[in-house]
This record gives C-alpha cells, structure tokens and sequence, in this order.
C-alpha cells in the first residue's frame, strides 16, 4: 500500500481545496483546459489549454504554524508553448490547442516537459533564475558592446541576487513526421526516447535528435477506402523500454515488443471482449472505440476507457477484461440524442491512484466517478463552485432514471451536456486530484482529521 492511501474509497472524504481559472460567463474557445499532468514527485502540476498555453502550478511549502493546511498550488509559470499554423500544402489550419503534456523525470535544478498540438512537439525546460553576473568587460551595464581601445583594466563579473524570475525556454522542436493528427505522447522508461502517435502511425524520437524520427507503428492500407480502424491512444510500458501499447477506435489493444522486429505491425499480444450480439446496436462501434489507455503504476495491468466504460485489462489475459465499470450506464437509452449533439464523440480519459487501487475517470453535469478495485465501491462526486468553500466535504451526487427521484438526486434529463470532464490526474502518491472542468481547474484532496 502507497503510503497516504486509504484502503477502502469510504474511509476517503473528498474535500474541495482550490478552483484555478475566472467565474466569467463569457467563456472563450482558447481558455477551455485540454490537458492536466502532475510531475513525477507531483509538487507541480500542469495544465495546456485550446489556447496553446501552458501553466504550471508549484505546490507551496506546508507552514510549521498550520500544520492542518497542506500546501496549496499556485501559480509557478505560464508561457505561450503553441501558436497557431498553417499548412499550405493541404490549406488546413493547425490549431494550438494542446492535446497532451508529459514531464520528465527531474534530473537537476530545472523542470523538463514535452507538449504537443495537432503536429508539433516541444521539449521545454523551465528554469529558475535569482542571480544575474554584473560587470562585464565588453559590454556596458545595458547591454551596448564597447569600444576595445577605451577598455584599460580588466574586471571579474560577479553574480548580484535578484528576484525570482522563472524561464520557460524550448529546448527542442520535434516537427514534421505526422500527416495526421497527434492524440498521444509517452516519455519511455529508458529516458532517452519517447513516442508520439497519431490516427495511422506511431514514431519513436530520440530526445536530442529532432530532425528524424522512427516509424514503428503503420496501420496505414495502400487503398484509404479499405481503412476500418485509427488508432486512438499509445503508451510505454512503466518499466520495460520495449514495450508499448495502443487503442484502436474498434475497441481492441495491441501490445508490441519492440524487440521482435523493427517495424511493430505484428504485435505481441491482442486485447478484446467478444461482444453481446444482444447489445448490438447503431451506436455499438461507436460507443466501443477507445478514449484512452493507462498501464497501472506496477505495469501488469492496462486500463482502457471507451464512452460508457472503464475496463481493467491483466496483461497475462487477452481474451476480456478483468474489471468492468459502468461510468454513466444511465445514458445508453440516451445515446440517439448524444449522437446528434455530437456528445457521443467526447474522449473522456482515465487515472490510476498511486498504488492502483483507485480509478477515477469523467463524466457529464461536472460529475466524475472513483472505483474502489478492492471494495468494488463506487462514487459520483461534482466538481462545481456551488460546493468550493474551503475544506467543504463533497457530497456523493446520484443520478436517476424514470420514477421518483429521491430529493438528492438528479433526473437523467436534467443533466447538463455541456459541462463535462474530459480531463484528470491523481497525485503519484497523495490523494490530491485535480479535475479540468471548462476552464476551471479543481484540486481536491482527502480530509485529514
């Protein structure tokens, strides 16, 4: 057990500790969160936006005199990591919404992390400066060069304190190798390579190299007419540099072993549920195709979310998953009207807790849910600022169906389409979740007596 779990999801109350982002009701387009990444050690946090930013949010130091209040996130940096592009070649505009943000591992003093859009992918370093050197020898103090002839003694600069000035600097730009649309990226084990994929193809790069990358993953067929599935999510294995994942948009996982042969068409493994002839219906293709794929912090399982499920996969089993959770069963009767509002098309993602026990993936009205894999318990909680006074329990929110609604639950019809939780991510060991909704950020973390 991880240090700072709770064993069953009951001993865990959920208490509301911050909301980032404006109460303005004319929200904008750019300023909708798209990502949500804690680091490693989780004492940042950040988030990209369809606006091409990204903020950073540094947790403070807890104080010695309130021992209760743990540290708060605050802002720590925020830079403009996308910019709007267009490509000429086809005549399409590419968008600087960021799609996802993954950290590297710290190394030393400064902060690495990658982000991308539709096309391009960044290495950013973010950097602390507090010191500036003076005097130099060359230069006057603003900066002009000076003429060499008036120069008649030499000095030592020396490094003067100044205010804390945190730099964000692109350190490499990895363009160019995806005709499609990028939906993942994943830093491998090694810390030497990572991956980048999009609909057809998956690349591995190498970190210093950005001028090419290697092709291991083409489901492209030589005739676009015969294409029946795109990929839909990639990820490394947390521990074996070799091995990866990826999710089709039929609903099926492939693991592939890099080691068998250069170009990882044929995997290793092959993951799907036989589907109920009796469930089939219009909407079973679409609801089936997967959002997002996670292997659990121990790397023997892999969690796959699609439109009405989280499902959790044992690598030593391809034939069904494991566990199946029912995140909004209540919306299958629904799912004609979600399809002409184009809701059925959301791409929800999933988390894992710290020790794997938990899982946590989004849902409609601000709802999000957590299942207890050991208890089997479940959970709906809301992020909303009706409930944000500080330390303020979240309630547990029940949706019903037909017949009488109870006075703390909500009908099915009344829910809100347009609030929706796309995005999470869990503290790699507290319980401290962050959740985007719109453009608000909650952070929420469990009560301490």
């Amino acid at each position: 057990m991880t240090p700072g779990f709770g064993n069953l999801m009951q001993d865990v109350l959920w208490c509301f500790s911050q909301v980032k982002g404006t109460i303005d009701v004319g929200v904008t387009e750019a300023d909708i969160i798209s990502t949500v990444e804690f680091n490693h050690t989780g004492e940042l946090l950040a988030t990209g936006d369809k606006g091409g930013r990204v903020v950073i949010f540094q947790r403070e130091q807890e104080s010695k005199h309130q021992s209760h209040r743990r540290g708060e996130y605050n802002v720590y940096s925020t830079f403009q990591s996308h910019e709007p592009e267009f490509d000429y070649l086809k005549s399409l505009e590419i968008e600087e919404k960021i799609n996802k943000i993954r950290w590297l591992p710290q190394q030393n003093a400064a902060y690495f992390l990658l982000s991308t859009n539709d096309k391009t992918v960044k290495l950013w370093k973010v950097s602390e400066r507090d010191k500036r050197p003076e005097g130099y020898n060359l230069k006057d103090e603003d900066g002009r060069l000076r003429d060499p002839s008036m120069i008649t003694m030499l000095r030592v600069p020396v490094l003067r304190p100044m205010d804390l000035m945190v730099e964000a600097t692109p350190r490499r730009v990895f363009a160019n190798a995806h005709t499609y649309h990028i939906n993942s990226i994943s830093v491998n084990s090694d810390y030497e390579t990572y991956m980048s994929a999009d609909d057809l193809r998956i690349n591995l790069w190498n970190f210093e190299i950005t001028n090419q990358s290697f092709n291991i993953v083409d489901i492209k067929p030589a005739n676009m007419e015969e294409l029946t599935e795109v990929i839909t999510a990639a990820e490394f294995h947390p521990h074996h540099c070799n091995t990866f994942v990826y999710s089709s948009s039929k609903g099926t996982i492939r693991l592939c072993d890099m080691r068998t042969a250069a170009l990882c068409d044929r995997h290793a493994k092959f993951f799907e549920e036989p589907e109920d002839p009796s469930n089939r219906s219009f909407f079973s293709e679409i609801i089936s195709s997967i959002s997002d794929v996670k292997f659990s912090h121990s790397g023997r399982y892999i969690m796959t979310r699609d439109y009405l499920t989280v499902k959790v996969w044992d690598l030593n089993m391809e034939n069904r998953p494991i566990e199946t959770y029912q995140v909004h069963d209540y919306l299958r009767s629904k799912l004609c009207s979600l399809y002409e509002n184009d809701c059925i098309f959301d791409k929800f993602e999933c988390v894992w807790n710290g020790s794997d026990s938990v899982i946590m993936s989004g849902s409609y009205n601000n709802f999000f849910r957590m299942f207890d894999r050991n208890t089997k318990r479940d959970v709906t909680l809301e992020a909303s600022r009706e409930n944000s006074k500080p330390r303020a329990v979240l309630k547990p929110r029940k949706v019903c169906v037909g017949g009488k609604r109870r006075k703390d639950e909500i009908s099915v019809d009344s829910l809100d389409f347009s609030k929706k939780i796309l995005h999470t991510a869990w503290h790699p060991s507290e319980n401290i979740i962050a959740v985007a909704a719109t453009n608000n950020l909650y952070i929420f973390q469990d009560k301490v007596n």
